[in-house]
């Protein structure tokens, strides 16, 4: 058979994925889009956007192999450009520079921080001396020391305080998570602290847009108040979304065992409500002789879920995960409504189109990859069962129970080791022990409340949620107590996840013998990902900390100080050692370097006061200012531009990458492209840094709590 040939008919085979595959390539030009290390002109964008239409135009005139292939050329292009079109449609401006004064804005957002404490996020805010077209469309501030009287804190309130912002940081090493690129989607401008009492300004906003919000921390607050506790803060958590009232320990105990997903209202609580009121509805409307009339029951129990559904994304808050659950289950029952497949490739083909459509920003969140890699496993896993007849029936439950766990968790391991740099060994037995409580009883018990809270006895079907939940975490306890229930590993290279995802779907996708070559990209990917180098320095982008590697792990130059920074290095290298732990490890003689140079800290004025002098070839990090020296000086100045660095050693010599290096200047980097006047490059406006001291209020205050 000529080649030409076969590869047209390999080509015409997959035309009953066509749509399928049209949404990977969708997702392969959102992740160029991310990948480029230059910010595309809209001018760009526009001509691109004209050449994939041209192609599509193409492609609907002459439908032939060939064509097809450029109709997915299109698509990836596409996807690239609707990317940048969302990356400039919420544009916003970033404070380029540390900023302490007053603060004021309204309370838009309110969840809890790495270190636990309550965090809002205000909009409509004004800063002192500020511009208002300099000044961030969005601030989030973590409240610090004694805020016993945070709970008087309102959603929509006017506030104002006094704080420290600076613009989001970048990734705390070449390669890692791009907090800046994070926020800019959310039009955060600054982020910062206060240790001081948040005061109110004015009444606050009861207009409908903040009615929602208002509402769950009001469902969130009647929870914890009848439920104290992690129990409280749980129930609150799987209601409204609202972390808040979950102890830190609490949230890691559930991570060791791969249980913490029960805490998001994703694609499983979704599914479970939506369709335990389905079935409800379906079985209540049986009981009715609506088919006389011409009702299809089967049909109003979707809608009814739906409408569920909806409501639980709204009282939910809205976010990202929720979102894409509520997409995915009204494709499902739309399916339901059109009388087709409710749970099919297509069906996630489609709700990812949606999503990527809505936020193709999505697409690198842990979430996104998540939740869609379990649920195309699932769908595949199960669409080769059908046809199995289990002998007797109940086997079937467990069984299927037994295999949905064991598929779910092994697409999604390789992700969330990715991302959290952990794998729960015993993470399928803690799901098999609280999965099936959480769908028989702690849901319906969530519906029974709601449904009791009309006549004020919501009381009763709380207590029903609190059994379920306290057996949670009872087994959570009980496993993460159990050896080596957390095994941490180091961080992959990033091409790891694109490869697995790319080999993953076209095993999935593609129809008929080489399905199997889908192996060699996961193969290779999990090659690269055992044999990945960590760099033997990381220098901190503000000259704080350093970190080196030694036999006996990473070793860093304080024990106090850029925790949150020592702390993603060390799980980064799989390191489970606390920041003082590893400050032991520092060489007492100072680090050496290939041959006699060396790595010197000064940390302080106190230190540069004395510091000695290096010598050529050697490097110094420092925060103060030091006179000229005969080696390479990294100072605040210089890692403003460069962000972390990374040095590998080999025995051709040192080799540096800087986060520059890897994120190049994009919108939410803020640095200006060396070749900006290409026409084909966007380049970002930059501010200089300013320090501006404290002023008095803007406006006359009064305590927003009662201390």
């Amino acid at each position: 058979m000529p080649v030409r040939l076969w590869i047209a008919m390999q080509f015409h085979a997959q035309s009953d994925h066509f749509f399928e595959w049209a949404a990977v390539l969708f997702a392969c030009g959102v992740g160029v889009y991310f990948a480029l290390r230059f910010e595309p002109s809209l001018l760009l964008l526009g001509i691109s956007a004209g050449f994939a239409a041209l192609l599509v135009f193409a492609r609907l005139v002459v439908p032939s192999g060939a064509i097809t292939l450029l109709f997915g050329v299109a698509l990836v292009i596409l996807g690239a450009v609707y990317a940048g079109w969302r990356s400039h449609s919420v544009a916003a401006p970033i404070l380029f520079g540390r900023y302490y004064g007053p603060v004021e804005g309204r309370i838009v957002g309110m969840d809890r921080s790495a270190s636990d404490a309550l965090r809002l996020t205000l909009d409509d805010v004004r800063l002192d001396r500020v511009s208002p077209q300099d000044t961030p469309a969005r601030v989030r501030i973590s409240l610090h020391g004694d805020r016993s009287w945070d709970t008087s804190l309102v959603p929509g309130a006017q506030v104002m305080t006094t704080a420290f912002l600076s613009p989001p940081r970048g990734p705390v090493e070449p390669g890692g998570f791009d907090f800046r690129r994070h926020s800019w989607f959310q039009q955060i401008g600054a982020v910062g602290y206060t240790r001081i009492p948040v005061l109110s300004r004015g009444p606050p906003d009861t207009s409908w847009r903040l009615a929602v919000f208002r509402l769950r921390i009001a469902v969130s607050r009647h929870i914890r108040a009848a439920l104290p506790g992690d129990v409280g803060g749980f129930a609150a958590a799987i209601t409204t979304g609202d972390r808040s009232g979950l102890s830190l320990a609490t949230i890691e105990t559930l991570r060791a065992t791969n249980t913490a997903h029960l805490l998001a209202i994703s694609g499983l609580h979704m599914g479970l409500l939506t369709g335990f009121v389905f079935t409800l509805m379906r079985l209540s409307l049986a009981l009715v002789p609506l088919h006389v009339l011409g009702w299809p029951p089967k049909k109003i129990a979707a809608v009814g879920a739906m409408g569920v559904g909806a409501a639980y994304l709204a009282l939910a808050g809205g976010n990202v995960a929720t979102e894409r659950a509520f997409v995915m289950i009204s494709v499902a029952f739309t399916a339901i409504l059109f009388d087709r497949r409710a749970i099919s490739l297509r069906a996630v083909a489609v709700a990812a189109m949606i999503v990527l459509a809505l936020r193709p920003e999505a697409l690198l969140s842990p979430g996104f990859q998540m939740s869609f890699a379990a649920t195309a496993a699932l769908v595949a896993v199960f669409g080769g069962l059908r046809d199995v007849r289990w002998q007797p029936r109940w086997v079937a439950g467990v069984a299927g129970l037994v295999i949905s766990s064991a598929v779910a968790g092994l697409a999604t391991a390789p992700v969330g080791a990715a991302h959290f740099n952990a794998v729960a060994r015993f993470g399928l037995i803690a799901n098999l022990l609280s999965v099936p409580v959480m769908g028989m009883l702690v849901v319906p018990a969530a519906v029974l409340s709601v449904l009791l809270a009309v006549i004020g006895l919501e009381g009763w079907g709380l207590s029903l949620m609190a059994l379920g939940l306290n057996w949670i975490l009872g087994v959570a306890d009980w496993i993460a107590g159990w050896p080596d229930a957390r095994r941490l590993v180091p961080a992959p290279p990033t091409v790891v996840l694109p490869l697995m995802a790319l080999g993953a779907l076209w095993g999935i996708l593609w129809l008929g013998r080489l399905r199997f070559l889908g192996l060699v990209p996961v193969i290779a990917a999990f090659g690269l990902w055992a044999n990945v180098q960590r760099p033997d320095v990381i220098v901190a982008d503000d000259a704080t900390l350093i970190g080196v590697m030694t036999g006996e792990g990473r070793a860093v130059s304080k024990s106090k100080g850029g925790g949150f920074v020592a702390q993603n290095w060390l799980e980064h290298d799989g390191d489970g050692a606390s920041q003082i732990e590893a400050a032991l490890r520092w060489p007492e003689q100072g680090v050496v370097f290939p041959g006699s140079a060396r790595i010197w800290h000064v940390r302080g004025k106190r230190e540069a006061a004395v510091f000695s002098g290096c010598t050529k070839g050697d490097l110094v990090v420092t925060q103060a200012e030091l006179p000229p020296q005969r080696c390479e000086i990294l100072d605040v100045e210089v890692l403003r531009t460069t962000g972390a660095i990374a040095l590998y050693v080999h025995k051709a010599g040192v080799t540096r990458i800087t986060v520059r290096d890897v994120t190049g200047a994009r919108l939410w980097t803020g640095v200006p492209h060396p070749k900006a006047h290409k026409w084909w490059r966007f380049s970002p406006k930059t501010r200089t840094e300013t320090k501006l001291p404290a002023r008095p209020a803007l406006s006359p205050a009064r305590p927003q709590g009662s201390g």
